[in-house]
């Protein structure tokens, strides 16, 4: 947890944060999130924050719909990413009993069955419909999750996230830790989740997404090839009644023992799995990040396994250094929303390190 002293600025986010947790409770959820849903909106027209990068984003992704589908699809993006933003406050106070009866989820008891198997679990989702919903889902019904988190730039509310997963029975692993603790976590028979679809920079893995080659990071993948956990994909889709569908599908590749290849197939398929999901309801996706910033290479030299772009040597030398826990590439997050003089951040693109923030 952050160690720095809340800000003047931090104390003002955190009484706004706190206002709107009251007066969601006081005006009823359909209320507030046709309010938020309206101010979404506003950000999309007519202040125009990031419109031309969603919209470009949609006609890359949909070339098969015309501009009133873009700008209608878009419209509704901003304002989902709305009524969201007021239902993880609402999330803080929630009982789990609460959390229950607004959700229901599709393949619980495969995915339990693997829980109990007693090897771990690695759960991947992306940015679509509610992530945090769907791991709060998971924790309210007894499931022993950890989520992977970068923690936030106000200390305050960073507090009350923390706590509000806590309350629900999720643990946090702050990213850094992620290498270490995840490994621990997946030995101790855990659920170790991910927001796995952001630009991962050239640290990642370039997998299709949307038809374009995307840098996505490899620590999911690897975790579970390195434990022999399986990994499922989580989504968690809105419905039009305010209640959330969460739906679990183990994701299964044949293993050839090479790590870059399989982690390369496994990466694939779950992203591939991911943008099925999209494809349902695109307007639930965070079209706002620059997904696909970071160009593949131009001309990969291609190893022994024909994939890959670099040497063999220097892939082999990599696949020495990935056995080490320590290297493990998992700089991965799952929050959402910051304050806001911090919003740049919950939109633009990763630091250079590789790490998502939220």
């Amino acid at each position: 947890m952050s160690g720095r002293a809340p800000t003047f600025g931090h104390r003002v986010e955190y009484l706004l944060f706190r206002a709107t947790a009251a007066a969601t409770g006081v005006l009823g959820d359909r209320i507030v999130g046709s309010l938020t849903g309206a101010a979404g909106k506003l950000a999309y027209r007519p202040f125009g924050l990031r419109r031309a990068v969603v919209e470009a984003h949609l006609r890359a992704s949909f070339p098969e719909r015309d501009e009133r589908w873009v700008r209608e699809t878009a419209a509704a993006a901003y304002a989902h990413l709305g009524r969201e933003g007021a239902t993880l406050i609402r999330l803080s106070t929630l009982a789990r009993e609460r959390v229950v009866e607004r959700t229901e989820v599709e393949g619980l008891d495969t995915f339990l069955e693997a829980v109990e198997a007693g090897k771990g679990v690695v759960l991947v989702t992306g940015h679509f419909g509610n992530w945090e919903i769907g791991g709060a889902a998971l924790a309210a019904r007894g499931v022993p999750i950890d989520g992977v988190a970068q923690r936030q730039s106000n200390p305050l509310f960073d507090r009350a996230l923390v706590a509000a997963r806590e309350r629900l029975g999720m643990r946090v692993i702050e990213r850094g830790r992620a290498p270490k603790l995840g490994l621990r976590a997946l030995r101790a028979g855990r659920v170790l989740a991910f927001v796995a679809d952001q630009d991962a920079r050239r640290a990642g893995v370039f997998v299709p997404f949307f038809g374009r080659p995307a840098s996505t990071h490899r620590g999911p993948a690897l975790l579970a090839l390195r434990t022999g956990a399986p990994l499922f994909l989580g989504t968690a889709l809105r419905m039009p009644d305010g209640r959330y569908r969460i739906r679990l599908e183990e994701v299964e590749v044949d293993r050839t023992g090479e790590t870059d290849v399989d982690v390369q197939r496994l990466t694939a398929a779950f992203t591939a799995r991911l943008e099925a999901a999209i494809r349902t309801a695109p307007e639930q996706y965070f079209w706002h990040h620059r997904r696909w910033k970071t160009p593949p290479p131009e001309e990969p030299v291609v190893g022994a396994s024909g994939i890959n772009p670099e040497s063999d040597a220097a892939r082999d030398g990599r696949q020495r250094a990935m056995e080490r826990p320590e290297h493990l590439d998992i700089h991965l997050h799952s929050d959402v929303q910051r304050g806001a003089h911090d919003r740049s951040h919950a939109v633009e693109d990763p630091p250079g390190d590789g790490g998502v923030p939220a």
